[in-house]
């Protein structure tokens, strides 16, 4: 499922969510993981949308539905992000206001409980648009918002997938990798081959277009499995990871990283839009099936536009995603 055309006038205002593109494959994912992911989905996408059926922001939909995936486990951002190479966590975010062009992001912050509220804030204090470490934890203190000792979160299941990259000498693990070489050990048991899963990715996101017909992109990672320590990725780079202009579109990417840097993918979907008079669908599909899959990245992306139009591409086995228009039972996906 790509695309979910709106043609109403004014747009019903809509969200749509990722959690990750990749997958297990159909055959080792149990139905079990499968009924959790999708109830985890469908819980995040009615949180969103009840922000929006009355009236609120875009971006306070995003951040509310961001600050939900970032608490559950079964996603990499917040409690249940990943571990670095050395057994520790660094978390990125960012957030950008379509009406305004305003953004804020954190990179590698490590105490802050939701990274999400944390980029909000730097947007809110309106001076920068990106801040790292330990300035972004100060600023998100100052702000009032939750801070956690760094174990808060790791999970066992996160920490198995760090130990079974290091003990293969895998290098940097991009998300549900892990999971799925901790699969094989089950399935061919000590000594096992790796499954061949390809590109596994782990970022979590949101747009959304309100009543006002205003857009909002919000994005949040733990970035990669085994990773460098100070490595920062797509996700809180505006315009590789995170886009939002009222004119053209929200987007919000979830892949690998270094790929989505390097062609800008966030506002290359806007800029086709602008410069090519592209539609969503068009625009969307050609950075995830041509300006990434000519440099080997793998992913997805999801957008919305100020019609309303949705699109939800990927190049990889699946992502976890869906959508909800406010007055509509919300949808949720993992395969094609």
């Amino acid at each position: 499922m790509n695309s979910m055309p709106q043609t109403a006038a004014p747009a019903t205002p809509v969200i749509a969510i990722h959690g990750g593109a990749g997958t297990l494959t159909r055959s080792h994912i149990s139905p079990e993981q499968e009924r959790a992911y999708h109830a985890a989905l469908q819980a995040v996408l009615r949180s969103g949308q009840a922000v929006l059926a009355r009236g609120g922001s875009a971006m306070e939909a995003v951040c509310v539905a961001v600050q939900a995936l970032e608490d559950c486990p079964l996603f990499n951002a917040g409690h249940g992000a990943v571990f670095t190479a050395d057994a520790t966590h660094e978390l990125d975010a960012a957030v950008m206001d379509g009406a305004t062009l305003a953004a804020g992001a954190v990179a590698g912050v490590t105490r802050v409980r939701n990274p999400v509220l944390a980029a909000r804030s730097v947007l809110q204090d309106g001076q920068h648009v990106l801040m790292i470490g330990d300035a972004a934890e100060r600023l998100a203190h100052k702000a009032g918002l939750a801070l956690v000792a760094p174990d808060y979160f790791s999970t066992e299941a996160r920490r198995a997938q760090l130990h079974t990259a290091q003990a293969q000498a895998r290098g940097a693990v991009l998300d549900h990798d892990g999971a799925a070489a901790q699969a094989a050990q089950q399935v061919a048991g000590p000594g096992g081959e790796p499954l061949d899963e390809g590109s596994k990715m782990g970022t979590v996101g949101a747009v959304a277009l309100d009543a006002h017909g205003h857009l909002a992109a919000a994005t949040s990672t733990g970035g990669l499995t085994n990773k460098r320590p100070g490595r920062v990725g797509d996700s809180p780079l505006i315009g590789a990871g995170t886009y939002a202009d009222d004119r053209q579109a929200a987007v919000s990417c979830t892949g690998h990283g270094e790929s989505f840097i390097r062609v800008a993918a966030a506002h290359d979907v806007c800029a086709r839009m602008a410069y090519g008079g592209a539609t969503l669908q068009q625009a969307s599909d050609a950075v995830v099936h041509q300006a990434l899959a000519a440099i080997g990245g793998t992913g997805g992306l999801i957008a919305v536009d100020a019609h309303g139009n949705v699109c939800l591409p990927f190049n990889t086995e699946g992502m976890y995603r869906g959508l909800a228009r406010v007055g509509e039972m919300p949808e949720t996906f993992i395969y094609r």
